[in-house]
Order: C-alpha cells, then structure tokens, then sequence
C-alpha cells in the first residue's frame, strides 16, 4: 500500500427512491490516532453504527469528519409530532391559568423545540441505509487517491531530505580528522599560556588525542547513517508507517543535538562539522513537520 496523506476530501450523491437524494462528503486531516466525526440526519444511529465500522476497517489515522445531507422533492418534507405539541399547548395553558396570565402559545416557539418536526421517515422504506452504504464504497476510495496523491508528494520531499542528512553525516566523516589538528591547537595555546614554553610537543599530542577521543561523533555518524536506512527502507515498504517514521526522526535529532554539543568552539576547517550538523538539523526537522501528516 503506498504512503498516504490524512489530508483528503471526498463527496458522492446518490439517490434512495424517486424523492429522496442524498450527498455524503468526507474530510480527513491530520491526527494522532483514528477520530471519527458524523453529521447525519436524526434518527441515523444504525447508519452511523455502520459506516464507523466500516471507516475503521479502511482507516488507520486522522481526524474524520463525515456529513450526510439529505433533500427530498414532492410531497410533505416534515411531519408534524403532535404529541410534542400538544404537551407542550397543555403545559403552557395550565401555566397562564395557574397564574392568570392571558397569552396564547407562540407558534414559532414550538416549532423550534427538538423533536417537533420531523424531516420524515429517513429508512421507514429501508432505502436510505443502503443506498447510503452503497456509495461509501466509492466515497472512500476518491478520499484515499486524494490521500495517497498527496502522499507521494510528502515521499518525494522525505526521501531528499534523507539524501541531505546523509551526506552531511558523510561530511563530518570527512572532517574528523581535522579535529585532531583544531583539538591540538587549542590544547597547545592553552597549557602555552598556563605553563609558558616548557611543553613537549608529545605531551600535547597525547592530551589532543584524549580529548578527541572524549569527542569523537563516529558512534553518532554511525547511528544517523542507520537511521536515515531504515527510513527510507520504511518509506520502501509503505504503508501505515507514520508513527515509525516520527520516531526515527526524533532519534536522529538526538544523534544530530550530541554531535553538535561535542562539537561546539571549533574552529577553522573543523567549523565545516557544525556547518554540517545544523544543515542536518534542519533537514530533520522539516522532515519531522512533514511526517506529521503521514498516516
């Protein structure tokens, strides 16, 4: 399955009998988990049963808003529930001759109590439900081309992100070396200005190559180097690999914030590492704003 999106959005129409169509319209975004949302008709509690059963079992992640729209044509659109009304008439006329007000019912007002018109019989003919659960089918996958046509878009820009952090992990191999030669000069300007001229250049280079080892970022230019493989084997194998691909990402910002702190006061060619390691940083992180909306 290739790399999705949660971004999408879908409609379909249909109709259930002559008077009775119907427009359902799908729209996702990201999410940390699956979270489903219906805006349908009243008295569609077996119809919204369904379609979460259904969205789960097509769904991993996002936030899903699903809204069903239904129009008729011909005939009466409402009917009226009398025995609403007529409570609501009894009650309002004990009320004024209990405190002996003159006023009669506001018919507006009781048109605008829940419950008091009902837009028909959704399925009293068992129509609506399936024709609704007939065209969800096709609602889903024009949702999942959108989802998985922005997806490709995401895979192109992760996998040149990837191919950015792994050369600048290349670039501080190439370098190492000259931080010996940076560590060594410090070192030697240092215990110069401690202990004056009195220093063996042996004794130097034995304590520069202390504090280089201390220093060294092989183990971090080893771990990235992984990390950005297995990413992109993950970006290979598709799917819903999102949670994944974050975590990778997180631990590559690790790698990348220890081999900056060891080493920080460079200077001259060795500098080249830090310039190295804050382009990796800023490649992860714009990796890690677009992984958020992978599924």
């Amino acid at each position: 399955m290739p790399i999705r999106s949660m971004t999408g959005f879908a409609q379909v129409k249909g109709q259930a009998g002559p008077q009775l169509a119907f427009t359902l319209s799908l729209k996702s975004v990201n999410h940390r988990f699956l979270d489903l949302h219906f805006r349908l008709p009243a008295e569609s509690d077996d119809l919204e049963m369904k379609l979460r059963r259904l969205l789960k079992e097509k769904m991993a992640r996002g936030h899903v808003e699903v809204t069903l729209n239904v129009e008729r044509s011909g005939g009466a659109a409402f009917s009226l529930n009398r025995e609403i009304v007529g409570g609501y008439i009894q009650a309002f006329r004990t009320a004024s001759a209990e405190f002996g007000l003159a006023a009669d019912p506001d018919l507006n007002a009781v048109l605008r109590m829940p419950g008091v018109l009902e837009a028909g019989h959704l399925s009293a003919d068992g129509e609506l439900l399936p024709a609704v659960l007939g065209r969800v089918e096709e609602g889903l996958a024009k949702l999942n081309r959108m989802r998985e046509e922005e997806g490709r878009g995401i895979e192109r820009e992760l996998r040149q992100r990837m191919s950015h952090v792994q050369e600048s992990a290349a670039s501080v191999e190439s370098y190492r070396k000259a931080m010996l030669q940076s560590y060594t000069e410090k070192l030697n300007a240092r215990m110069q200005e401690l202990i004056g001229n009195q220093v063996e250049p042996e004794r130097i280079l034995q304590e520069a190559a202390l504090l280089v080892d201390r220093s060294d970022v092989q183990e971090e230019i080893v771990r990235l180097t992984t990390h950005v493989q297995h990413f992109v084997g993950l970006l290979d194998e598709g799917g819903e690999v999102g949670k994944k691909l974050d975590f990778l990402l997180q631990e590559m910002n690790r790698e990348a914030n220890t081999l900056l702190s060891k080493t920080s006061g460079l200077a001259g060619e060795a500098l080249k590492i830090t310039e190295a390691g804050l382009g990796m940083k800023a490649d992860i992180e714009k990796a890690r704003e677009q992984v958020q909306n992978i599924e």
